[in-house]
């Protein structure tokens, strides 16, 4: 029977449809239950979707894009650049960004503690998309004090994004602590994301703060696990 690392090493294509029930059953000289055991692994680990009446076909995945640990690099912002768009610059991919919403609202008791006992924030949700297919979903939470008013409050927060917002007011970013977990989605993820079955989410938790040691944002994002490899650099002193 064909396995996973078929599909990996580039064997059947992003779209080809993988050959018949009857086919593999008459090639491999094994029970077509069998087989359908096989093609429900292969669905499990989100390699391959079904289309009822057409076949079973080798699903498309996005780019791979590394989550790299100079993507919030102060020479990203001063050239106008996102972390999102140095990421999708990496792999030569197209990004964009959907669903955005921008209010204020109250912060939940985890985002409250991350940024000092603050009462009320200012929410920025978006969802990322990589040549068209998303790739993951976020939201920022930023006191009140610091964005009301300002041009992160705004639907395009300009070139840079809203850390490069915060440095022109006065908060220059200083350090970001990140925490990370892989999970299996919610109903609204996989809806959100378009994931396959048995495809899994990075949940990563960032909270920026400025050099006065203050948390000036926490952002929550969920990121289909599929489309990423997280690369770090840690010294060794």
């Amino acid at each position: 029977m064909e396995d996973p690392e078929a599909i990996d090493r580039g064997r059947f294509k992003e779209g080809e449809k993988l050959p018949s029930e009857a086919e593999l059953v008459e090639h491999y000289g094994v029970s077509r239950m069998t087989v359908r055991n096989a093609f429900s692994v292969l669905q499990g680990e989100g390699l391959v979707h079904a289309e009822h009446g057409r076949g079973v076909f080798v699903r498309p995945r996005p780019p791979v894009r590394r989550l790299a640990s100079d993507r919030f690099a102060r020479r990203h912002r001063e050239q106008g650049k996102s972390a999102f768009i140095v990421e999708a610059d990496a792999v030569g991919g197209h990004p964009t960004v959907d669903s955005l919403e921008v209010k204020q609202e109250k912060a939940n008791q985890d985002v409250s503690t991350r940024l000092g006992s603050v009462r009320r924030v200012l929410a920025r949700r978006r969802r990322y998309l990589l040549d068209g297919r998303p790739v993951e979903f976020a939201t920022s939470y930023l006191p009140l004090d610091i964005a009301f008013g300002t041009q992160i409050a705004e639907p395009n927060p300009g070139p840079g994004g809203i850390y490069a917002r915060l440095e022109e007011l006065g908060h220059q970013l200083d350090h970001f602590e990140e925490e990370i977990r892989a999970r299996m989605p919610s109903p609204t993820e996989v809806k959100t994301l378009q994931l396959a079955a048995g495809v899994p989410v990075i949940h990563l938790i960032r909270t920026a703060f400025d050099t006065a040691g203050r948390a000036v944002e926490v952002c929550d994002t969920v990121m289909a696990a599929d489309a990423y490899v997280l690369s770090y650099q840690l010294p060794a002193t």
